[in-house]
């Protein structure tokens, strides 16, 4: 079994929407499990979310690419951005053992990623950065 889709979005708060809605359809069409489509769903809107806020360094319409793959029982997601270059792997793990009043703000929605899909991997070639969330299906 082989699907694949794709869904470009702009570097707009306002296509977080789209991207959900996409994601409920995608999920009817290609079957996926509710426990699957929501790691999606909360991986994605993470990630896309970053890029539409801390990517760009001008207020240019952008585009985010989001290629969908589906073979035999993996799900593979490449997001695909112009934004400066940026290796969320290369961030450090934040200590969720501190109390909340003594963790520096941010870094936790990269860990959720990492937590939810089973391999992450980033590259940045041509001036853009690739990122590439795994999701093993049951």
């Amino acid at each position: 079994m082989y699907k694949q889709e794709q869904l470009t979005l702009k570097n707009d708060v306002r296509e977080l929407s789209r991207l959900a809605d996409f994601l409920e359809q995608l999920g009817l069409r290609w079957s996926l499990e509710p426990k699957v489509l929501m790691a999606v769903n909360l991986s994605l809107e993470e990630a896309v979310s970053n890029i539409i806020f801390y990517a760009y360094e001008d207020t240019e319409e952008h585009f985010i690419d989001i290629q969908f793959q589906l073979v035999e029982t993996k799900l593979t997601l490449l997001v695909s951005d112009d934004g400066k270059p940026f290796d969320p792997l290369k961030r450090e793990e934040p200590n969720t053992n501190l109390p909340l009043e003594e963790r520096p703000i941010g870094g936790l929605g990269i860990h959720l990623i990492k937590k939810l899909m089973d391999t992450l991997s980033y590259e940045r070639s041509k001036q853009m950065n690739h990122l590439t969330l795994i999701k093993n299906l049951p």
